[in-house]
């Protein structure tokens, strides 16, 4: 109970005076149904500050924490987001041919520490992942990674179709690792400025992010097991990356 409590806040007055002074959430959780002016009051600056804010059943709240919440439980942001539009223009400031990740929906916490991991490694610019939908950035994630997480640039926003849309605007190609796809990994350039795209362990890539998708890659694999840990899966095609640019 004591890491916990080393990441989050709750009660209704000791959030919103941290939102308010510019503390950074990862997310807020409120019980669902919850009304009245001081909720409306944290919902409308959770949403200024593009904090995502979840309604839950109470159940879920008084099984995070122990005191008197009053409904009401933030998760302290472990890591500082950086804007989207400046990570990817700093890249392009840096190199002619950036690589980026984007996660659709990976929402185990181990996975995205596991892929942060990798893609520091590989030299990845930076990861894009939603604001809704995705794995919280806690401890448990910064430890997965090895700290990865507090050196590769991430990027939270809010529609990751307005972010493929400005990455196909900046002459990215946006390629989808999908086990449907027709093109095997090795055969697609990989040398060009590239934001890879994975989508969730369970359904892959939505179909709304796979239409805005340029190109299609699949690891090559001859084996039984019809596909890959989404980590393990985001490792291959980072360093065939690496591999094609060396």
């Amino acid at each position: 109970m004591e890491e916990k409590q080393s990441y989050y806040l709750f009660g209704m007055h000791p959030v919103t005076v941290a939102v308010e002074t510019g503390r950074k959430f990862d997310r807020i959780l409120l019980k669902k149904g919850m009304e009245g002016p001081q909720a409306m009051r944290l919902k409308e600056l959770a949403a200024e500050r593009g904090i995502p804010c979840q309604e839950v059943p109470i159940e879920k709240l008084n099984r995070t924490v122990r005191g008197a919440h009053q409904g009401v439980v933030a998760f302290l942001s472990q890591i500082d987001y950086v804007p989207f539009e400046e990570m990817v223009e700093g890249a392009l400031n840096r190199k002619a041919n950036p690589l980026f990740v984007i996660l659709d929906g990976v929402s185990d916490v181990r996975n995205l520490g596991a892929i942060a991991r990798s893609a520091e490694c590989a030299g990845v610019d930076g990861i894009i992942v939603p604001a809704k939908g995705t794995a919280a950035i806690n401890p448990d994630a910064v430890k997965t990674s090895a700290g990865a997480l507090l050196r590769i640039p991430v990027s939270r926003v809010a529609n990751l179709r307005t972010a493929l849309y400005y990455f196909r605007d900046s002459e990215f190609q946006i390629v989808a690792c999908s086990e449907k796809a027709e093109d095997d990994m090795y055969d697609v350039n990989l040398r060009k400025a590239t934001a890879i795209v994975m989508g969730s362990e369970g359904s892959g890539i939505s179909e709304p992010v796979l239409s805005l998708c340029t190109v299609g890659a699949r690891i090559p694999m001859t084996g039984e097991t019809g596909s890959l840990n989404v980590s393990v899966a985001a490792a291959l095609v980072m360093f065939e990356a690496v591999r094609q640019r060396r």
